[in-house]
């Protein structure tokens, strides 16, 4: 099977980022600490990889909230990579530059766009992004979009490891892509947008 992505294989990926509970700190902007990858074979049915990659915040620190919510402390992420060196890894060990990929919602996106121009690095994903979201809440005719964990529920899937870690999310979002493949109602042609930094 080509592992670049012309043998149908699709990049799941999910980040969790510096957060706080209310605005940041001074001087602090939100950033990616955690990215989360499954790769799935569509065709097969399949979730056949699970990745993930620790990034050191060089803007901010990891709050208690954001300890609380993901799981993650500051002495954890201090030992992960940079954030150009995950983007460098996410294209070369990952493909992440021909490889289809799929999120849910926008957000994980547009948070690689910004940081990717605040950082002078370059993006490392091509331009095929799926977001899950959308066509979760249209398979099933649902009037709002729901979060992955209302999602799974909507879909009789069990939540597999810890909501808001980045490398479980991706897994249960893996899920939700196969359950819609399941269906008929994974898009064959990813959505042919560039990323908003490329404009």
């Amino acid at each position: 099977m080509d592992s670049t992505g012309a043998g149908g294989l699709l990049n799941v990926v999910d980040v969790e980022a510096t957060c706080w509970p209310d605005a940041p700190p001074p001087g602090a902007v939100s950033e990616i600490i955690e990215i989360g990858l499954t790769v799935v074979d569509v065709a097969a049915g399949e979730r056949v990889a699970r990745h993930r990659i620790l990034v050191r915040p060089a803007r901010s620190t990891v709050s208690d909230f954001c300890t609380e919510l993901t799981g993650l402390t500051a002495a954890e992420v201090a030992r992960g990579v940079s954030f150009a060196e995950a983007c460098r890894l996410l294209a070369v060990e990952h493909h992440a530059g021909i490889r289809p990929w799929a999120s849910w919602g926008d957000y994980d996106r547009h948070q690689f766009t910004r940081q990717c121009r605040a950082a002078g690095v370059a993006y490392p994903f091509g331009w095929c992004h799926t977001n899950a979201k959308a066509v979760f809440t249209e398979a099933h005719g649902l009037r709002k979009r729901p979060g992955m964990a209302q999602a799974l529920r909507v879909a009789g899937l069990p939540l597999e490891g810890r909501h808001h870690r980045g490398e479980d999310d991706a897994w249960n979002i893996a899920a939700l892509v196969l359950h819609l493949a399941g269906r008929g109602a994974w898009p064959s042609t990813p959505d042919q947008r560039p990323a908003d930094s490329w404009r």
